[in-house]
């Protein structure tokens, strides 16, 4: 009864000491904030709007010297007799757009890469927590990761096939592997790199492991956790274009393959920016909801820029 009742007594002084911990934080940046003088704001608006402004104008410049090289059929070290000039590439998204296939292609797409970033991150993180943690784990199951980590996502495409029943799993499968190791070794040195004072700290108040590891260790490694989602996310949309190229009969990457095969070149473009936008897009909400989890990460991030 004594033992339960000091395990108890210490799950609630550990969860009381992070919680403090994360409100103190986060009042004080925001009083910091407070206490700014309303010019300091307007000075930092006018620097948002400043580089937003450099970033159209570059985005712009980019565009022009595409369509002059383009047009002009230059060829230097890059030949652009056959790239397609940004105005052809409208067109052909404009035509792709009112096609009945398109919500096909970008959906399929859209599942595969986040049913296999899903269950990579369900996996990965959980695993990553234990591995950086315990050396037990990290003896047993980490060497054999590490083997399978540098084998390319191409190469598992014919074992992939022969894996499992039908083509859409083998997709997913392929979208898993290129998030599930980014994850989980972003999960491990985020574990690693955690001050051990605020574990040690967790033990003097009674914390058992359990706690340990969800109030304290996982919190810690949090900002490891988002850097490697956002990069896992990423190399998701890489591995779901080679997929669909081998195995898919609808996606971005069988569309962008299939415009290749019929020599419609402004069409792998087009499919090309729908890759670079819908995983940008993925990555922006990635990090938005890590921001979320991590409240005094955003302050701090407001605070630097």
């Amino acid at each position: 009864m004594i033992g339960d009742r000091r395990k108890v007594t210490g799950r609630r002084s550990v969860r009381a000491f992070t919680n403090n911990l994360m409100t103190t934080t986060t009042l004080a940046l925001d009083e910091m904030d407070l206490g700014q003088p309303a010019a300091g704001r307007r000075r930092l608006n006018g620097a948002g709007v400043r580089r937003l402004l450099v970033r159209a104008l570059a985005l712009a410049a980019f565009i022009g010297f595409w369509q002059w090289a383009s047009t002009a059929r230059l060829h230097l070290l890059v030949n652009f007799l056959h790239v397609p000039a940004p105005t052809a590439v409208w067109e052909a998204a404009v035509d792709f757009f009112q096609s009945p296939k398109a919500p096909r292609h970008v959906w399929s797409s859209v599942v595969r890469v986040f049913a296999g970033f899903g269950i990579a991150a369900l996996l990965a993180i959980p695993l990553g927590l234990l591995i950086g943690r315990y050396r037990w784990v990290e003896n047993t199951v980490f060497t054999p990761l590490e083997i399978l980590r540098p084998i390319p996502g191409v190469a598992w495409i014919p074992l992939a096939i022969l894996m499992f029943a039908t083509s859409e799993q083998s997709m997913i499968f392929i979208c898993f592997l290129g998030a599930f190791f980014p994850i989980l070794l972003s999960t491990i040195h985020g574990v690693e790199s955690l001050d051990k004072r605020l574990v040690y700290a967790a033990q003097t108040l009674g914390a058992g492991r359990w706690s340990i590891l969800h109030e304290v260790v996982l919190p810690g490694a949090l900002p490891s956790i988002v850097n490697g989602l956002t990069i896992g996310m990423g190399t998701c949309w890489l591995l779901v274009v080679t997929a669909e190229m081998v195995a898919g009969q609808f996606g971005i990457g069988y569309f962008t393959w299939e415009s290749y095969t019929l020599q419609n070149y402004p069409e792998i473009v087009v499919g090309m920016l729908i890759i670079g936008v819908l995983g940008m897009l993925s990555s922006v909400l990635v990090r938005f909801l890590g921001e979320r989890l991590m409240p005094w990460q955003r302050f701090s991030n407001q605070k630097s820029k």
